[in-house]
């Protein structure tokens, strides 16, 4: 009913447009199990269709009418639950240089169910933890000094809902040396990070979760994942980042918002929050503020197979940099942002001019641009901003870092985190994100953000159109690191930036197109 609505909808602005040009147009509702709407379908050879066509007022008929609208319910509501969270709360965790500057959450997998100390990469896909180790990184909280508890392995035989994934599994597709389809589907995964990788079996288990549905009692659910048994990592994997595992949360169909969302549990859709306390939020299903900025994803050789946006220019104080267009991807599991070689010219030359810091070279340089600007002199840091198409801007709450131990001495030491990169794309890491209610929309293949504080838990759980977001203050204080996070692990490029959308039509020809267009579209959604 909601869709023929829209389209009598269609039709009725199709008629005022009209009506200036002193031609009238009507048309006439066919019932989806009328004589006319059979005779149609007959006459476009639909004949397995008009085999099992209803006896007007029979039990066939209204059975089948109350299966349409059972359908069209289920379409409103859209998912089983408003949200989810995951069943040890939606706090992320930062640890700093201990754990590779990454952004961490605790998970529960398995029955009995098993903690796990997860990083959060939105640039990635799979989850994957520790598991029956021939080489993992150490799990004692006392090899890292920022824990509180050790660190745990997954065994799958120990969990009573675990199963090997078979090859034969749609899911199974991930570098897998198959030879049979029942056989154990091995996987490897490897990630843009000094030979960093992760390898193993993949296995089906339950992921612990709480649902929000408003008003309703909070209740455990128990869903249906695919995770990786990482039996051999390397790299990074063992020098501190993601010692307890990664939880990938891109958009392939492994992924496990890709599997919560296949499931009905929630709508296509996530957010991460991160703020400059050290800590922030996830929660699946959340689709955002009605007031947040927004951008689209761009596809990559016609596939969304990664976060990846299109940047118009990037702005340095009040200039917005000329031939500073490149696409992005939006990416948790960086700590930092990379830029392109000739933007990432562009961009320190110009903050290079207007920073009132004198330029230094740090002994264990991280970046190029770092600086060193007297204690009794308040600094002048240029704000930096991204513009995207339709006027939509986002701000960076907080682009440098501050030595701490420079604050109690006479100068004060700075640094501008950005890299340069051969890559064609830039990677817009979590120093550059934070302050922001970030939702990952891939029902509608959007990128929104707005000022958020990630602390207020109260705030995520309202639906999308009520409320208003909370200011978050920008916090200057930060430390500068020695280390660098995990790239993203993308396959493959960018492509070349999509053409333009095509204007819209005016003419009557297209006006009578479209009114067509929405009647042999209402015959088939009734047919």
């Amino acid at each position: 009913m909601a869709i023929g609505l829209l389209l009598w909808l269609l039709l009725a602005k199709g008629l005022a447009l009209e009506g200036t040009m002193g031609v009238t147009f009507s048309s006439r509702l066919v019932h989806r199990f009328s004589e006319e709407a059979k005779v149609h379908l007959a006459s476009r050879g639909n004949g397995s269709v008009l085999q099992s066509w209803p006896k007007r007022n029979s039990s066939d008929y209204f059975r089948l009418l109350l299966r349409s609208d059972v359908t069209r319910q289920r379409m409103r509501l859209g998912s089983q639950y408003q949200s989810l969270y995951l069943s040890e709360g939606s706090q992320t965790f930062f640890f700093g240089n201990v754990l590779y500057w990454l952004h961490y959450t605790w998970i529960d997998i398995g029955n009995p169910s098993v903690s796990f100390l997860v990083a959060l990469d939105a640039g990635s896909d799979m989850l994957w933890v520790p598991c029956d180790c021939i080489e993992c990184a150490s799990l004692s909280a006392g090899h890292y000094n920022v824990l509180d508890r050790d660190l745990n392995q997954y065994r799958p035989s120990l969990s009573s809902t675990s199963r090997h994934l078979p090859c034969g599994h749609q899911l199974c597709y991930l570098n897998s040396s198959c030879k049979g389809s029942k056989d154990p589907c091995t996987y490897s995964v490897p990630y843009f990070s000094n030979d960093t990788s992760s390898s193993g079996y993949l296995f089906e288990d339950k992921l612990h979760l709480v649902s929000n549905g408003g008003h309703t009692v909070q209740n455990s659910v128990q869903a249906s994942i695919v995770l990786g048994c990482g039996r051999k990592q390397t790299g990074d994997f063992l020098k501190g980042a993601a010692p307890d595992g990664l939880l990938g949360l891109g958009p392939r169909k492994i992924s496990v918002p890709s599997l919560l969302a296949k499931a009905g549990l929630i709508q296509n859709s996530f957010s991460i929050c991160f703020d400059e306390n050290e800590s922030g939020r996830i929660i699946f299903g959340d689709q955002g503020h009605v007031t947040q900025h927004s951008t689209s994803f761009l596809p990559i050789d016609g596939e969304f197979s990664t976060y990846i946006v299109g940047v118009e220019s990037f702005c340095v104080g009040s200039l917005c940099l000329k031939e500073t267009r490149f696409e992005a991807l939006i990416d948790s599991g960086a700590s930092f942002t990379f830029l392109p070689n000739e933007v990432y010219q562009k961009v320190v030359t110009e903050f290079e001019k207007q920073v009132n810091a004198t330029r230094i070279i740090l002994q264990q340089p991280s970046w190029e641009y770092c600086y060193n600007a007297s204690s009794q002199e308040l600094i002048n840091i240029p704000p930096l901003k991204l513009t995207f198409s339709r006027n939509q801007t986002f701000l960076i709450q907080n682009p440098i870092l501050i030595d701490p131990a420079s604050q109690e001495q006479e100068y004060t030491v700075f640094c501008l985190p950005v890299s340069q990169t051969d890559d064609d794309y830039a990677t817009i890491g979590q120093k550059f994100l934070m302050g922001y209610r970030m939702v990952f929309d891939r029902e509608n293949l959007r990128f929104g953000w707005s000022r958020w504080n990630c602390q207020d838990s109260a705030s995520f759980t309202s639906p999308s159109g009520g409320g208003s977001p909370n200011p978050l203050p920008a916090n200057q204080q930060q430390s500068v690191p020695n280390a660098r996070g995990v790239p993203p692990a993308v396959a493959g490029h960018a492509s070349p930036k999509p053409s333009a959308a095509t204007p819209g039509l005016t003419s009557r020809h297209s006006l009578v197109s479209l009114l067509l267009i929405c009647c042999h579209l209402w015959l088939w959604l009734c047919g």
